[in-house]
């Protein structure tokens, strides 16, 4: 008989954030497979566990697969865990899912911290319809077209930036988003959290420091929060005009298309 693959939901930062049943199955499996031993390990630490832990990331997926699937197979019990939130969410585990699920080993999932979630009752933008999108594309013609199809997206969309990016992130979401509303969440639930509300541009203005990880959430197309009513500068739109049609190449009957759109 085969074991049990449990995905287990850690700390996205205070360590008090895991529950008394992710607890329990981390000290009882047989090994705890780890997207970071030396932070999981901390973490077992902290609460006295001293399960056994192996390293199972993006870059040794294909070799520790197979190990882990026989594992299974000969009926141990082994905990996936990422190096914060839900394993699965923009981190491993995706791939052992599946695999498990092809050979009928049984799957159970322990909820708990998420990022995403905490960033959008935070934000306290309308969650009817919420779509995430984990992170954007990193450069080149794919992080281009990334921004345009958020563009548009009116309902409310939640997504990752890396720390090094978050600035050209924004100045992005300013060009292509205008003055919709954003929340960015910087180290959710730990000492120095930091939640920023505003247009993008505001945000960009407020924002200190780019260390730790970054949640954004933006608002819906319609939401109107903490924004004025303002005329819209005509130069501002005859300059953005020339940039779609000179620099993006865009014939001018699309580029007022996406203008008349975006505004």
């Amino acid at each position: 008989m085969s074991g049990t693959l449990y995905i287990v939901a850690t700390p996205i930062g205070n360590l008090e954030d895991i529950t008394l049943r992710a607890l329990r199955i981390l000290g009882s499996v047989d090994l705890v497979a780890a997207e970071d031993t030396r932070r999981t390990k901390r973490l077992l630490s902290h609460y006295g566990i001293s399960t056994y832990t192996s390293s199972f990331h993006a870059h040794n997926v294909h070799t520790r697969l197979p190990q882990l699937l026989k594992r299974l197979q000969k009926g141990e019990s082994i905990a996936v865990v990422s190096d914060a939130g839900t394993p699965g969410i923009s981190d491993p585990g995706t791939e052992i899912i599946q695999a498990c699920i092809t050979t009928e080993i049984s799957i159970e999932v322990l909820p708990g911290p998420s990022a995403p979630l905490t960033a959008l009752v935070l934000s306290g933008f309308p969650n009817e319809g919420t779509i995430f999108l984990g992170f954007p594309p990193n450069r080149g013609k794919a992080r281009k077209e990334w921004f345009e199809s958020l563009a548009q997206l009116h309902k409310t969309v939640i997504t990752f930036e890396a720390p090094h990016r978050i600035k050209n992130f924004l100045e992005k979401l300013s060009y292509f988003l205008g003055d919709r509303p954003i929340v960015s969440c910087r180290e959710l639930t730990k000492l120095h959290q930091e939640v920023l509300r505003g247009s993008a541009q505001d945000v960009l203005k407020q924002l200190k420091t780019t260390k730790g990880e970054f949640t954004i959430v933006i608002g819906p197309l319609d939401t109107n929060l903490n924004l004025k009513n303002e005329v819209i500068d005509v130069d501002k739109l005859l300059i953005e005009l020339g940039r779609l049609t000179k620099i993006d190449g865009l014939g001018r009957r699309e580029a007022v298309r996406k203008l008349a759109k975006k505004y």
